[in-house]
C-alpha cells in the first residue's frame, strides 16, 4: 500500500501497547519511529542521575532546567529498531525500569522539559514519514496530524502488559506496585496544567483490550485506506 508522505500521531493511555504498535506501524510501511515517551524518560534518567530527583520525590527544577542543555539525546536505527541515546551511550533498557517509570509522569508535566522535548520532536520529524507516540502528540505537538489515534485498553489488561514486560526483562516487579504506578500515571498524564493526556477530536479511537498486534495493524491500515481514498 503506497502511502504520502504524513505524520502518524498516536497518543492513549500508559502500558496501551503504544510504542509497541508505533514500531510495527512504522517497520510495516517504511516510515521513522519516534518515541517521545522514550524521550521523557531520557529527561527522567538524567535527573535521576545528577542528583535533581530527592529522596522524598522533590524535583530540583531550576538544577534540571540550568544543565537540560547539557543534555543529547537523539535516536539511532538498527536491526533491531530505533532505540534512544544520550550522547553514544545507549540508555534505551535503563530507561524501561521501574525507577524511571515512577518519576517520568511529574518530570514530563514541567513545562520547560515539555517545551524541550518538542523542539527535538520537530526537528526529527521534518518532511514526515514518521510515526509517533505519546501523550499529547496529536494535540499539542502536531495537531495537525493527518492521522491521529488514540489508543486505549481495560485496567487489567494494562496492568497485566506491564508487569509481564517488567518480568521479561528480567525486573522484580509487584502486581500490585505496577496498578498503584498506572494510576497514579493516568491522574498525572490526565491532570497536569500543561498539555493534558486528553483525545484529539479527530482522533480514531483503538481498543485493543482484545486485539493481536497484527489485527491492530490491519485495523489501522482500513483507516488509512479510508482516509486517503487508497484501494490497495
Amino acid at each position: 500500500m503506497k502511502i504520502p508522505d504524513i505524520i502518524i500521531a498516536i497518543d492513549g493511555w500508559s502500558s496501551t501497547g503504544k510504542s509497541s504498535f508505533a514500531k510495527q506501524l512504522a517497520a510495516r510501511f517504511g516510515f521513522l519511529y519516534l518515541d517521545s515517551g522514550a524521550m521523557y524518560r531520557g529527561v527522567t534518567l538524567f535527573a535521576q542521575e545528577r542528583g535533581f530527583i530527592g529522596a522524598a520525590g522533590v524535583i530540583d527544577e531550576p538544577a534540571l532546567e540550568a544543565a537540560l542543555p547539557e543534555l543529547e539525546l537523539h535516536f539511532e536505527r538498527d536491526e533491531n529498531g530505533t532505540r534512544l541515546f544520550s550522547g553514544s551511550r545507549c540508555i534505551e533498557s535503563e530507561i524501561r525500569s521501574m525507577k524511571v517509570s515512577s518519576f517520568v509522569s511529574p518530570v514530563s508535566a514541567i513545562p520547560f522539559v515539555r517545551s524541550w522535548v518538542d523542539e527535538r520532536l520537530h526537528a526529527f520529524s521534518k518532511g514526515g514519514r514518521v510515526v509517533m507516540d505519546g501523550r499529547d502528540i496529536g494535540t499539542t505537538v502536531f495537531p495537525n496530524a493527518e492521522i491521529k489515534l488514540f489508543m486505549t485498553a481495560s485496567p487489567e489488561v494494562r496492568a497485566q502488559r506491564r508487569y509481564d514486560e517488567l518480568i521479561m526483562k528480567g525486573q522484580k516487579a509487584d502486581m500490585e506496585d505496577v496498578k498503584r504506578n498506572l494510576a497514579e500515571r493516568d491522574h498525572i498524564d490526565s491532570t497536569r496544567a500543561v498539555s493534558p493526556l486528553r483525545q484529539a477530536p479527530d482522533a480514531f479511537v483503538l481498543d485493543n483490550s482484545n486485539m493481536t498486534f497484527e489485527e491492530e495493524l490491519v485495523w489501522v491500515q482500513g483507516v488509512i485506506q479510508g482516509k486517503f481514498g487508497i484501494l490497495q
